[in-house]
């Protein structure tokens, strides 16, 4: 059970900060048959949560680290996700967008983590998009 926990959260690490995270826009119909979007799914603070899980078991962080990486998780995933409602249909800004908040969180990451700890979190990082490579290639 902890390796496949571990490797949906390696997989969710690297979609929230790889910028891979994405999500369909469902329109609810009013009474003037508007399209309205959709309220953003609660999965923010669940992925957060999750993946610092994951974290705080390979990392050894302290308490005041998870804490700390935990609210950079959750506010990356609620920028990417409001970047999403508002630049949906222009794929190049969203993508530039969603590179800007993954730096951000990266520098924040960088400065709340040891040296080594951040090193691993790279190095798992690097793991996991090889491995999604890989199944995109087959």
């Amino acid at each position: 059970m902890f390796a496949s926990r571990f490797t949906l959260a390696l997989a969710l690490a690297a979609s929230l900060l790889a910028g891979c995270a994405r999500r369909h826009n469902a329109t609810i119909p009013t009474a003037k048959s508007e399209p309205v979007a959709a309220p953003a799914p609660v999965v923010a603070s669940t992925a957060a949560r999750d993946l610092t899980d994951v974290l705080t078991e390979e990392l050894n962080l302290t308490g005041d680290q998870r804490r700390k990486v935990r609210a950079v998780f959750t506010n990356t995933a609620e920028q990417a996700n409001a970047a999403k409602q508002r630049l949906g249909n222009n794929r190049p800004a969203l993508l530039t967008e969603l590179k800007r908040i993954n730096t951000a969180s990266d520098q924040e990451l960088q400065t709340i983590l040891t040296v080594t700890q951040y090193k691993q979190l790279k190095a798992k990082q690097r793991q996991v998009q090889a491995q999604m490579q890989a199944r995109k290639a087959q």
